[in-house]
């Protein structure tokens, strides 16, 4: 392991917390540009259905994603709370809208749990774990390998 790496594993995380029905997640806060008020983006014939279209953010295309949809949680509920985090995954700008925004959350790697195995009945390629804070559990996931090549290639030609 090289010194950089050694230094890195130790340091602090910081985690976007959100909501999505019950549960609170968290992502990187450095894949995180900015945090929009939802609107009702312009729909795109045949697209997923948890693509909600894509809006006009200055000048960039950027699609809308529904993370209760894409994570199976129920019909959506567009209330005073829900709201789009943009974010920088690779070369791309992607919205996804969420429940609710929560705060930033600092976790130490001690504070950081393996995801439990669930076995085939549950897909958790995209959790990398889960974050304790006292009482508090974030589902930590990693935003880069939910937005699969799959998913961001039928992302792309939606923006284009």
């Amino acid at each position: 392991m090289s010194q950089s790496e050694t230094t890195t594993s130790t340091l602090p995380s910081e985690f976007l917390a959100f909501t999505l029905g019950r549960e609170e997640y968290g992502i990187d806060i450095q894949k995180v540009s900015e945090i929009r008020s939802y609107e009702s983006p312009t729909r795109i014939a045949s697209a997923p259905e948890f693509v909600k279209g894509v809006i006009n953010l200055r000048g960039i295309i950027v699609p809308i994603l529904d993370m209760r949809i894409r994570f199976a949680l129920g019909t959506p509920e567009y209330g005073p709370f829900t709201v789009v985090i943009i974010l920088n995954i690779g070369t791309r700008v992607v919205g996804m809208v969420v429940d609710a925004v929560s705060d930033v959350t600092t976790l130490t790697p001690d504070q950081i749990k393996s995801a439990p195995d669930m076995g085939s009945s549950l897909n958790t390629e995209h959790i990398v774990g889960l974050g304790t804070v006292e009482d508090r559990m974030l589902i930590l996931v990693d935003i880069d390998r939910m937005m699969s090549s799959e998913e961001m290639g039928l992302i792309e030609r939606i923006a284009a």
